[in-house]
């Protein structure tokens, strides 16, 4: 019988992180649940892909764009299920025996987000990170597990350069749930921007993208 996920890990310059994120999977390798890992490259000139294909993932190609990567990671994978995961997150120890559990489900599904520094401040926007989850809206940053059947049926990630986990979520709507395992990830944007300047970027972009603002817009304002 086939290990039934594929793992999907979008990338630009991203060696730094990736190494971790690639580790975090073998508790699920070793118990038979990871099919393949793919990591969907957008031409990164660091060490991305000699670490990929070091640690035996497929890679894939093409213009940097968040949609069109995680759309070609997900076209070209072939299990029963999805797992897309950042490369600057890592996934809590016990979180593949979690991720069985889940597949029973049918559901999609995202994990509980855990900055790996931030002290308190950090802990607050996890925790409306959180809430914002539990009302049907998780963030790319918190992983998502989902049937290759359920993303067929509501149409699979847009090919646009921001959004495009909001997008999806927005299709999944009333089929996701939380996963009992934390999704950790990098601190470091939020340090470099600061907490609240970050965390007010993201939602003033949010209303925006709620309000029909054009995610290529977006993104070429949230990059300044």
């Amino acid at each position: 019988m086939r290990a039934p996920i594929s793992v999907i890990v979008p990338t630009l310059n991203a060696g730094i992180g990736l190494h971790h994120t690639l580790s975090c999977l073998m508790e699920a390798l070793d118990a038979g649940l990871i099919r393949e890992v793919i990591v969907s490259d957008a031409g990164s000139t660091d060490q991305t892909l000699e670490i990929a294909k070091d640690w035996g993932a497929k890679v894939v190609n093409g213009a940097p764009s968040r949609g069109g990567q995680l759309q070609r990671g997900c076209d070209a994978s072939k299990g029963e299920w999805l797992l897309v995961l950042h490369a600057d997150t890592v996934l809590s120890e016990g979180w593949g025996n979690a991720a069985a559990q889940h597949l029973q489900t049918g559901d999609a599904g995202w994990f509980s987000l855990q900055f790996d520094d931030g002290g308190v401040t950090g802990k607050f926007v996890a925790f409306w990170a959180n809430l914002r989850s539990r009302l049907g809206l998780p963030y790319g940053d918190q992983g998502l597990l989902v049937s290759r059947t359920l993303y067929d049926v509501v149409g699979g990630y847009r090919d646009i350069p921001l959004m495009e986990d909001v997008a999806l979520s927005q299709a999944l709507k009333g089929k996701l749930r939380r996963i009992d395992a934390t999704a950790i990830t990098s601190a470091v944007k939020y340090q470099k921007q600061g907490w609240l300047k970050r965390s007010g970027r993201n939602l003033k972009t949010l209303l925006q993208y709620f309000s029909g603002a054009d995610p290529e817009a977006l993104a070429r304002r949230y990059r300044r």
